[in-house]
């Protein structure tokens, strides 16, 4: 074994500071994707701690830093994209609008240069901030939303971690008709909701074929954001997170979704609501880590 072999071997182990082993840097005009977290839990309505989702989801990201290129797919994303690890935002601790505003300006600075964003929650309501930046750049987008919430709730305060998308629509952020959410499992009235949506059980009965020609269809060719709450996994696949809900889907059949959708335009990407003081042996960390390195995947897949 040579002196690099030993140390790829290692690296798993050492110095675990960032997500995926990537270079710790704020020189966005080097890369195509940077990585972002946003250590932020005032929103929360349930169990409290995603605030340290991104030291989770970043060490948990070291079990997968010795694959040189990412099973099943036929190249490495590394290769295709420059990826950065931002660090985390800095926002006064308990000031919404300080977080808010850090994440608005941040991400449109990011995407007014060209780049990507793929951040790491964080409770869910950073997606609407998330979204306001990619908006300022981009125009309206798509969404896929992977949940067992749909977030529209209109009797959400104006900090909430459920009522993001009830005010996405509204902000004209995001275009519902050319969205979808899938593995909801908790209430909506679906006369009156914007959004398509395939429940937890459809998800877990429906091939996945099936689910992403239904997914590609309605975003069409829109640019996309997809967000992704933890908790639209089931419970023994996600434990720690804030509002778990039973009958969720598997992470291997969300990963199978996720694949299954290269060569969207996706323009940017988090992963949310991880809370790592309720997990077990890492498994949402876990979870989460390998759903963001699709993510990236996902983003290589229409690079050249």
């Amino acid at each position: 074994m040579s002196d690099n072999d030993a140390l790829n071997s290692y690296s798993m182990f050492a110095n675990v500071y960032s997500y995926l082993g990537l270079p710790l840097s704020r020189e966005v005009d080097k890369a195509d994707l940077v990585v972002l977290g946003i250590p932020y839990d005032v929103a929360t309505t349930g169990r409290a701690g995603t605030r340290h989702g991104p030291q989770g989801v970043r060490l948990a990201s070291a079990n997968l830093r010795w694959e040189e290129k990412r099973w099943p797919w036929s190249f490495n994303a590394m290769d295709r994209l420059n990826v950065i690890d931002y660090g985390d935002l800095e926002f006064a601790p308990g000031e919404s609008q300080s977080m808010i505003n850090i994440v608005i300006e941040t991400v449109a600075s990011i995407h007014a240069q060209g780049k990507k964003t793929l951040s790491i929650g964080g409770d869910h309501f950073v997606t609407l901030p998330l979204l306001r930046g990619v908006y300022q750049q981009r125009g309206k987008v798509a969404l896929i939303h992977f949940d067992a919430h749909t977030d529209t709730y209109k009797e959400s305060s104006e900090f909430d971690h459920g009522g993001m998308f009830y005010f996405a629509p509204q902000e004209g952020l995001i275009d519902p008709a050319r969205s979808i959410q899938l593995g909801i499992r908790t209430e909506y009235n679906p006369e009156d909701h914007q959004f398509q949506v395939i429940d937890a059980a459809e998800t877990n009965d429906m091939p996945t074929e099936a689910i992403v020609a239904a997914i590609r269809q309605r975003v069409g060719d829109m640019p996309v954001y997809l967000t992704f709450d933890i908790d639209c996994l089931d419970p023994a696949y996600a434990p720690g997170t804030g509002t778990p809900v039973a009958g969720g889907i598997t992470s291997d059949k969300a990963l199978k979704i996720l694949r299954g959708l290269a060569g969207l335009n996706l323009v940017g990407a988090d992963v949310v609501e991880v809370a790592p003081s309720y997990d077990h042996a890492q498994i949402t960390s876990l979870a989460a880590a390998t759903i963001g390195l699709e993510l990236i995947y996902l983003m290589a897949s229409t690079a050249e």
